[in-house]
């Protein structure tokens, strides 16, 4: 069951996306049923208060329940006022009518159920043997309980799909490992992105992560069906929408097409302008991720953010500790920083990029500096070049790709890439 509609030109007219849910809420068959829909928090680009409008016009009054689960990871909370932003409506003690809208709690204990394991053996074989070791799959108890009832009938997952550094494609299972899953999982899948590297997985469909956070999504006992959003910008271009691997599959065909830039030659510096909607650097990293790909060795990415003022306001504390390093550095020393969580370590190396650590010395394929409201000091701490953001002036940088200078006006979300490497 895949329903679509595209248009890849302009903006994809909403009675086309009401046509789209229309069919499949028809075909699935509702009437009566309690659902949870999982949506993104407000670091992703997407009409999530037009779909949560037409979700309610079309369900609101068929079904039992319709509840919304936002797809945290380890995001901080939203507060009211945020989700209300969030999904267009006024949300008071998390309800927006009758919905209630729910934090993925992942640093709550009581938020999680565990649905299975992945044995080593298995872990081994989707990892092509980089990992082997069991690995707990806990998620939000509100997708569903393999031993007893559970508290929705269908699972609706409403999310954009973008080329990512981890999974090589956001969207789709994503929502559930990472977006509500626990630290095992989520430290796993992250950990056997950064072996791979981001430079080689971004961008592209079959990763062994991507099947290893499929395989950990097929223990969730409740039924899903997927509305897979496809963005340029901040414009709707596409909506794919049935089966949760189907209708991903086809958006990340569209999401490659309208979402990945091409490029003649590597640049040697690029400034990186991140929009406000990313809030701290463990968000705003993917201004280096999606642009990495497409910087020469020795060259330098600047991301450009004034309005950050701290690392990570979840993991911080951590990136203090260990700091910003190529992924080498920590195979060299694992006995020194295994202890800390695979998914820190992973943040790390992909936003210090590629690169060798030998005979005690790291060399980094290309320089990575910060102009944001985070300190000088701070950056020396971590490993990561200063540059005083008063000082940017944006449009120094603009028409200079002839010497190899280039200005992403809204980087985080376009991949590019160097033709020549296709």
């Amino acid at each position: 069951m895949l329903i679509s509609a595209t248009n890849t030109t302009g903006r994809l007219a909403d009675v086309e996306v009401r046509r789209v849910l229309t069919e499949l809420l028809a075909r699935a068959d509702l009437d009566g049923k309690r659902v949870l829909v999982i949506i993104p928090d407000g670091t992703r680009s997407a009409p999530i208060p037009l779909m949560f409008q037409l979700l309610q016009d079309l369900l609101g009054d068929k079904v039992a329940a319709l509840d919304y689960l936002v797809a945290l990871g380890t995001h901080p909370p939203m507060d009211d006022a945020a989700l209300s932003r969030l999904v267009g409506t006024t949300v008071e003690d998390g309800r927006a009518g009758n919905s209630r809208i729910f934090n993925h709690r992942w640093d709550l204990p009581e938020t999680f159920l565990t649905l299975g394991t992945l044995a080593a053996a298995e872990v081994e074989e989707l990892s092509a043997g980089r990992l082997s070791q069991d690995v707990s799959v806990r998620l939000n108890r509100l997708v569903g309980n393999p031993d007893g009832p559970s508290e929705y009938d269908q699972l609706l997952v409403c999310g954009p799909v973008f080329p990512h550094e981890v999974a090589g494609f956001s969207g789709g299972n994503k929502y559930f490992v990472p977006g509500i899953a626990g630290p095992e999982i989520i430290n796993l899948t992250h950990w056997l992105g950064a072996l791979l590297t981001s430079r080689e997985i971004i961008g592209v469909t079959n990763t062994p992560v991507r099947q290893m956070i499929d395989r950990a999504a097929a223990l969730i006992p409740t039924p899903r069906l997927c509305l897979a959003l496809v963005m340029s910008g901040e414009t709707l271009h596409g909506l794919f929408a049935g089966s949760m691997d189907e209708s991903w599959q086809a958006a990340t065909r569209l999401s490659a097409e309208l979402d990945i830039v091409w490029v003649e030659r590597p640049y040697r510096r690029v400034l990186s302008v991140m929009p406000e909607l990313y809030d701290d650097l463990w968000t705003a990293a993917k201004g280096m991720y999606k642009l990495e790909p497409a910087i020469a060795d020795g060259g330098e990415v600047v991301i450009f953010a004034p309005h950050i003022r701290e690392i990570s306001y979840v993991h911080g504390d951590v990136i203090d500790e260990v700091g910003y390093n190529v992924r080498d550095f920590f195979l060299r020393q694992w006995n020194d920083y295994k202890s800390y969580p695979w998914g820190v370590l992973a943040h790390s190396t992909h936003l210090r990029g590629a690169g060798t650590y030998e005979n005690g010395v790291e060399r980094p394929r290309i320089r990575v500096t910060l102009a944001t409201g985070i300190s000088r000091e701070r950056c020396a701490r971590v490993g990561l070049g200063y540059m005083d953001p008063t000082t940017v002036e944006p449009q120094e940088w603009t028409d200079r790709e002839d010497e190899g200078i280039l200005l992403v006006k809204r980087a985080g979300e376009s991949l590019y890439r160097v033709r020549s490497s296709e």
